[in-house]
């Protein structure tokens, strides 16, 4: 799908869409008086019969002759509309298109004005939307006798003044769009063809196509630096885990600290000898869906030539229980030196971020963000619409949740106090890796992983796992969100 920018008043395109406030008046768009007569005619026939009044989700599909139509699309109450709504309205638009195989879009970006925003903002915003709704999976699917159905462009009009700055709004929500959905492809890919490796190799394939380097530490390798936490979960699977190091280094920033970004990569979680029930492990190849969300993210900072060094790290394993699995009751020694006391084998993805956390010294950056599907407790605190973020940095835990309502990546902020370090202290060991109690296992998760962030004083956790998977209403296709992606994106833009 192509996003073309046009400084024009009267669309050409086969569907032009007409997007609507509520209780506006149809005839004052600027594009009514264009229509057909016959597509005039109907889109006032359902206004006169309450049929279409501009309320959000309402949709009209007036077909004018073969092949072209007029689609009308509510946006709700002018005083309501947020950059929330216009994120869902820009869906829509690809959803409707789908839904009827109308290839060939036009839409006024004035038609989504948004109060405070800039053009490109907004352009960008919309442009970015258009393409996660386009997306959909469908490597293991069997194409219909007609094919997929597929938007193959969609017109922007805008005014001449307008169209650099669109145009520039277009470029980089084109690009943070497409990254995202390369995430998506990642988590998607099930866990039987999702390996370690494989992995790694999308990071390696990724680097090498936008221009960032990127090393895979292997098993061996993992041995002589003593990556405990990553070397103790991997050990009930038969696949070797590996670490990736993703660097972006524009020029004349080599010796600048970096930011770094952790993601979670475990590629299939069974719950080790802890297993998981069932009906929890289903969508368990999503569990590297943090991994995936870094792998994008540096691949979408690469292409905007953003100015700020950004070092990448995602620690991959398979967890699952072979017979020599790592045991509740073991202690793994992390990189850190400290140990690890395993109180549950399904609490895994904290032991392999504990040795990148580790690692992540080195780099002495100016910040810290680890990205993982952590813990269901998020999800049962947050439900499906918002990330958990936590950071004992209460200002830094709120710039990101400012970052993410921006950029559409919702979050919301947790406390990480002092009082949690207390749930996760090891009885024979330094640090448990599941808590003394069953409530707040977000917050204690981020507890854990506060242990070996200590040296930064800019270091937050990203729970995706409430937003790991898209929901109904999101007009987005089923499976994995891309959660993070985004947000890594915008924190890289605001900090460079």
């Amino acid at each position: 799908m192509t996003i073309a920018v046009r400084a024009a008043v009267a669309p050409s395109a086969r569907a032009i869409f007409l997007l609507t406030r509520q209780g506006a008046d149809l005839r004052r768009h600027p594009w009514f008086v264009r229509l057909p007569a016959t597509a005039r005619q109907t889109a006032l026939a359902f206004v006169r019969a309450k049929e279409f009044t501009g309320k959000a989700d309402e949709t009209r599909v007036i077909p004018f002759s073969a092949g072209r139509a007029v689609v009308l699309l509510g946006l709700g109450e002018a005083k309501s509309f947020t950059h929330r709504q216009a994120m869902l309205a820009s869906r829509r638009v690809v959803a409707i298109a789908k839904q009827h195989r109308l290839q060939d879009v036009a839409v006024a970006l004035d038609d989504l004005k948004l109060m405070g925003w800039s053009t490109e903002q907004l352009a960008q915003l919309v442009a970015e939307n258009f393409h996660l709704a386009h997306y959909d999976y469908t490597a293991y699917r069997t194409p219909p006798p007609g094919g997929w159905p597929q938007v193959k462009r969609i017109t922007l009009a805008v005014s001449p003044d307008d169209k650099a700055a669109v145009e520039r709004g277009v470029r980089t929500g084109t690009i943070i769009g497409q990254a995202t959905n390369a995430a998506r492809d990642l988590a998607n890919t099930p866990g039987g063809d999702m390996t370690p490796t494989v992995l790694a190799n999308a990071a390696v394939v990724a680097g090498k196509r936008f221009g960032f380097r990127v090393t895979v530490m292997k098993k061996a390798q993992l041995e002589r630096l003593g990556m405990g936490g990553v070397l103790g979960v991997a050990r009930g699977s038969h696949l070797p885990p590996t670490f990736s190091i993703l660097e972006y280094t524009p020029r004349g920033k080599s010796k600048t600290a970096p930011i770094v970004f952790v993601g979670k990569g475990v590629t299939f979680d069974s719950g080790g000898l802890n297993v998981k029930p069932d009906s929890g492990m289903y969508e368990m190849h999503m569990d590297m869906s943090g991994g995936a969300a870094v792998i994008a993210a540096l691949s979408a900072i690469a292409q905007l030539k953003l100015s700020v060094r950004v070092i990448g790290l995602i620690p991959a394993v398979e967890n699952m229980s072979a017979a020599d699995a790592y045991r509740p009751g073991d202690q793994l020694r992390s990189l850190s030196g400290k140990t690890i006391e395993v109180m549950h084998t399904d609490a895994e993805g904290r032991v392999i971020l504990a040795d990148a956390l580790t690692y992540a010294e080195r780099y002495k950056p100016a910040a810290v963000i680890d990205v993982a599907t952590l813990t269901g407790a998020a999800m049962v605190a947050l439900g499906q619409r918002a990330a958990a973020l936590l950071s004992p940095n209460e200002s830094f835990s709120e710039e990101l949740h400012k970052l993410a309502e921006q950029a559409g990546d919702f979050g919301w902020p947790l406390p990480l106090w002092q009082e949690y370090e207390a749930d996760v202290r090891g009885t024979f060991g330094d640090v448990a890796n599941s808590s003394k109690t069953r409530y707040g296992g977000a917050i204690t998760g981020a507890a854990f992983l506060w242990q070996f962030a200590k040296k930064f004083k800019r270091w937050a956790h990203v729970d995706i796992a409430p937003t790991m998977t898209t929901i109904e209403g999101q007009h987005l296709a089923k499976g994995s969100a891309g959660a993070g992606v985004r947000l890594l994106v915008a924190f890289a833009r605001h900090h460079a």
